[in-house]
């Protein structure tokens, strides 16, 4: 059976996501008072959850766009993290860096990542996601903050996607078999 054909059920709904959201933006607004915040959004999978989250913040935020992929078109991820558009800033060492991902699952993506950019000599390093899915967990990473913590269901809507489809809708579902 196509994955496609299946049943959908509801895992966050629109109104759910929100309010999350708004309490993210709340908290990092915080946290980030008076910082050069450099928010990087972890193309292409968080473009929805990253442009809700800087839109309820109330601190000025830089934001930088690096693609990266570990899933290809895939429900798994690969197991590593391709590059594939580097952020332009390249000195960082006057920012305190946030960065912003749809999803940590295997938390290959984020850990390499921030590895990555650490190397760049950002003030701070901080990741942010929405969705976090501990049990899955194969790096050795642990979101700063995150939106909702996960069972282990393959999820689309909201900016993540299944074979390139899906991510505008406005809630989060899953596929399930009857």
């Amino acid at each position: 059976m196509n994955v496609e054909d299946r049943r959908r059920e509801v895992v966050l709904t629109k109104e759910d996501i929100a309010k999350r959201v708004k309490e993210l933006g709340a908290e990092l607004s915080k946290d980030y008072e008076g910082k050069n915040l450099l928010a990087i959004s972890l193309l292409k999978g968080s473009f929805i959850f990253t442009a809700d989250l800087v839109r309820e913040m109330s601190v000025p935020v830089h934001i930088e766009f690096m693609i990266t992929s570990s899933y290809g078109h895939g429900e798994e991820s690969t197991g590593e993290l391709k590059i594939v558009k580097d952020i332009d800033v390249e000195d960082l060492s006057s920012f305190d860096v946030l960065v912003v991902d749809d999803i940590v699952d295997s938390g290959i993506t984020m850990y390499e990542t921030i590895k990555l950019l650490k190397a760049r000599n950002p003030k701070s390093i901080k990741s942010c996601t929405l969705l976090d899915k501990p049990s899955r967990r194969v790096a050795d990473i642990t979101p700063d903050y995150c939106g909702f913590s996960i069972a282990d269901k393959f999820i689309v809507g909201y900016g993540l996607n299944y074979k390139d489809h899906y991510r505008n809708i406005d809630h989060i579902f899953a596929f399930v078999e009857d």
